[in-house]
């Protein structure tokens, strides 16, 4: 619409995020460059990833062995890995090959071959399972048994929990390739595409790297709970990090010199599963209740489209649609009792004719009020204020607060937290 792409920036809450919009600028041909840190491909934890996978469809290798033979520590030092490129060299053979013939003498202590065995051992059992498993349970199973995630588990570091993610998110995005071969060849496309800082390009940062910067344009995906606010956030922070992750939302809000659009989705795949989402409560904080129509600054975009991968089923404010669904993603998003508290609480907004609704349009209408959004499928809670329940992660606690289908618990270990009523049961 005219806007120029230097314009334009994405801020995300998480590096992870990162991964589903370099792939697709890559697929439409649109610039971009990344702001304040690597690409995704290009960051310490996913080479070595990738070196693994290298590895094991392309035995011959070398710079992936060199990176993995090591990684985690082996005890494999510098002396014995210039002896295996001496053999290499000397018989004219890949570094792997070379070492697993060295397993096979006595040139070698017995503890390192006894290391050199298994690694060797484990590369070709994995070879052996990339047409027999599909590319993504794999590529965990790689990860797992070569020590590499229990590397970063037990690694006590401020990054370690970022670079979990990052394994995650690049395990998750090999379900839509057919093999592991033909995932490798899309990251060699990615990593070949130019991001020339001269360039006209979109900018792609997250919320940490996006402080002194403004743009007219600034899109904010993910604004759900548990992504943000992050949820490790909360947990390892309380109260306090909490009111860190609100200034992060309005440090992304603020640098938008003219438009800013804040997404969130209404289910996220998560370990091969669909997992129902809920908005960011930063999204019910955008203006105070029953602000006047005219003083009102925010929209909800009704937009029908759809995109994959990153998680989204929906984008702007539908929420509960799914991209597998045949029917109208907003049909029933706009009856369910959360928009139609919105709509009471505002009759100037009901009259607007935002939450009637036939089919999907481009465009816009100013809404005011509170924003709740329930789940089409659960439009209403089945509990009372005082029930006790339980919940996988949190325990048990009491509920404190109803809104909808949004429960306010008061866990007995886990303090307060905002759960969807189906993630808990009576007790």
């Amino acid at each position: 619409q005219g806007h120029a792409l230097n314009d334009m920036a994405i801020l995300v809450r998480a590096s992870f995020q990162m991964r589903e919009f370099e792939d697709r600028f890559v697929t439409l041909g649109l610039n971009y460059r990344v702001v304040g840190g690597p690409r995704f491909y290009e960051r310490l934890e996913i080479r070595d990833a990738m070196a693994y996978f290298r590895i094991v469809c392309q035995p011959a290798d070398d710079l992936a062995f060199e990176r993995i033979i090591n990684t985690p520590k082996r005890g494999i030092g510098d002396a014995t890995l210039r002896f295996i490129h001496d053999t290499a060299r000397a018989n004219r053979i890949p570094l792997l090959q070379a070492a697993k013939e060295l397993t096979e003498t006595e040139e070698l202590k017995p503890k390192l071959r006894a290391t050199l065995k298994h690694l060797t051992a484990d590369i070709a059992r994995w070879a052996d399972l990339i047409d027999a498993m599909p590319q993504n349970e794999l590529a965990e199973q790689i990860l797992d048994e070569s020590g590499y995630t229990e590397m970063w588990q037990n690694d006590r570091s401020a990054e370690a929990p970022g670079r979990l993610e990052n394994l995650k998110e690049l395990v998750r995005s090999m379900e839509q390739f057919e093999n592991l071969r033909g995932f490798l060849e899309h990251v060699s496309l990615v990593m070949d595409t130019d991001n020339n800082a001269d360039l006209d390009a979109v900018s792609l940062m997250t919320l940490h790297s996006a402080k002194g910067l403004e743009f007219d344009t600034v899109f904010l995906p993910g604004w759900e709970e548990g992504l943000f606010p992050h949820q490790r956030a909360l947990d390892e922070g309380g109260r306090s990090g909490l009111e860190e992750e609100r200034r992060l939302a309005y440090v992304g809000i603020t640098r938008a010199r003219r438009n800013c659009t804040i997404a969130f989705v209404s289910n996220r795949r998560i370990h091969g599963l669909w997992q129902s989402t809920m908005p960011s409560r930063f999204v019910d904080e955008l203006e105070a209740p029953n602000t006047p129509p005219s003083q009102s600054h925010v929209e909800i975009a009704e937009t029908g489209s759809s995109y994959g991968g990153y998680g989204a089923k929906s984008v702007g404010g539908a929420y509960g649609a799914s991209r597998f669904d045949t029917t109208d993603p907003f049909k029933n998003a706009y009856s369910t009792p959360g928009w139609q508290r919105a709509q009471n609480k505002n009759p100037d907004a009901a009259r607007s004719n935002w939450g009637t609704r036939s089919g999907p349009t481009t465009r816009s209408h100013t809404i005011e009020g509170e924003l709740v959004a329930s789940s089409i499928n659960n439009p209403s809670s089945n509990f009372n204020i005082g029930d006790r329940v339980f919940h996988l992660k949190f325990g048990y606690g009491q509920i404190a607060v109803i809104d909808g289908n949004k429960l306010t618990i008061d866990f007995d270990k886990a303090g307060q937290k905002r759960v969807l009523d189906s993630f808990v049961e009576g007790v």
